[in-house]
């Protein structure tokens, strides 16, 4: 999967633009993402990620990074042998470029603040 644009509350990938928050997986986009407390990632809110056994997950926490993500979110993911980055999400972008290259690679993306 390209992202091919970022822009707050805006992304497009793979030629289809997407105006709510996503999950980015090796074969599909989940457009209906949506999180137990809006602006806190909780464990229940990245539950369905660990089926897909990624080897690295890239959290995009907004465009100035509002969304906040608890220790134990962190921790939970690890826990399962997951390396987890928590960037900006125009930076957390980037990010899932580059680890795309090499690994399997989720990213669970924040779109607005």
């Amino acid at each position: 999967m390209k992202i091919e644009h970022y822009s707050w509350g805006k992304i497009i990938i793979d030629g289809k633009t997407y105006t709510a928050d996503v999950i980015i997986y090796p074969d599909h986009v989940n457009a209906s993402w949506w999180r137990k407390e809006g602006h806190n990632l909780h464990v229940e809110d990245v539950k369905e990620l660990i089926d897909a056994r990624p080897e690295s997950v890239v959290i995009g926490t907004g465009a100035m990074g509002i969304m906040k993500v608890p220790k134990e979110t962190i921790a939970y993911l690890e826990s399962r042998g997951i390396h987890v980055h928590v960037e900006r999400t125009g930076k957390a972008v980037e990010l899932f470029h580059t680890l795309q290259k090499d690994k399997e690679v989720i990213a669970a993306l924040h779109l607005t603040c």
